[in-house]
């Protein structure tokens, strides 16, 4: 009976070692296949043009706006002033380096150049990325918000909160995304924008719209996730809550939802990432997130396998360090 584990406890080791060299030779083989596929695909690879479109210096030209007479320059250590004088109005031109195409006293024209500087720019790839974060940021904290008041409605004792919000769960998570943003942008958009403009208030703009489509659309499931954590906690702990004196709403904040969230947090971050990743929804509102951006400099440039795989990349960048941030959190509740 004795040597029956220790002979378990051998084997283990060596079924658990042929499974990683098979999982190696398979990641492998993967690898070697996708390569051949391409050399057989006579497609000629630029990845050395890859950085251009993270970041990238630009001449910049610094341009006379009026006709007049060069009166003086002045350079110090690390910017030039140029000073253009005519018909009665004076301009000064100031800008980083010496590169001056002008001279003392020289006759200038308007959109003459009178020098240049290098400057650093993004590339189109970083403003994507950019613009992605900071509309699912947006949207993940405004879809929280709007998840956890529909749950709690949801499971409401009150008809009115409870039908309203299972009408709006059930006609959201019912209706593809993508035609949720063409009503938010074409019809709601449109209405709102319209009725704004005669009252002579402030647009919104097209990207708020989109926003607010991730928003409510978001919303609908992170309301259901809410509601069966809810509802997973044993009902007499809000027994319990309510026979200490506790009120139905404290007992809410104070001891089920801190319960549920730690049940919640796996499958709200599962929702999380499917945002971000729905976020290059957005694009067919002439919305420039990380896909549009990627498109436009696939259209520019004529390197589609590359700059794709850079875009794949770099959306697997954000949902793994999102996926990593909510392994921390749950480590973390799970101590408290």
């Amino acid at each position: 009976m004795t040597n029956v584990p220790h002979t378990a406890s051998l084997k283990r080791p060596n079924s658990q070692l042929m499974w990683k060299i098979l999982y190696f030779v398979a990641l492998f083989a993967t690898c070697g296949g996708f390569y051949a596929a391409t050399e057989s695909a006579d497609y000629i690879w630029r990845w050395n043009r890859i950085p251009r479109y993270f970041y990238y210096v630009e001449d910049v030209e610094v341009r006379a706006e009026i006709e007049g007479l060069v009166t003086a320059i002045h350079q110090k250590a690390d910017e030039s002033v140029v000073v253009v004088e005519g018909d009665g109005e004076s301009e000064h031109y100031t800008f980083p380096g010496k590169d001056l195409m002008v001279e003392d006293g020289d006759d200038i024209e308007m959109g003459d150049v009178l020098g240049t500087y290098k400057e650093g720019q993004m590339g189109l790839l970083v403003d994507g990325l950019i613009a992605t974060i900071e509309i699912s940021a947006i949207s993940i904290v405004l879809g929280i918000l709007v998840g956890l008041f529909t749950g709690l409605a949801r499971i409401s004792t009150n008809p009115f909160f409870r039908w309203s919000a299972i009408t709006y769960i059930e006609i959201i998570r019912g209706t593809p995304l993508l035609v949720q943003i063409m009503i938010w942008y074409f019809v709601l958009g449109t209405l709102i924008n319209q009725m704004l403009d005669r009252l002579n208030l402030f647009q919104i703009p097209e990207l708020w719209f989109g926003i607010l489509s991730l928003v409510i659309f978001a919303g609908a499931y992170v309301a259901e996730i809410v509601r069966a954590g809810i509802q997973s906690i044993n009902k007499g702990q809000m027994e319990a809550a309510r026979s200490l004196g506790m009120t139905k709403t404290v007992a809410m904040i104070k001891i089920i939802l801190p319960q549920a969230f730690k049940r919640i947090l796996p499958p709200l971050a599962g929702q999380f990432i499917s945002l971000i990743k729905d976020s290059s929804l957005l694009g067919v509102i002439a919305i420039r997130e990380l896909t549009k951006a990627t498109r436009e400099a696939v259209t520019t440039s004529l390197m589609p396998y590359e700059l794709w795989f850079v875009c794949g990349i770099m959306y697997l960048v954000v949902t793994f360090s999102l996926s990593m941030f909510v392994q921390y959190l749950e480590k973390r509740s799970a101590e408290a």
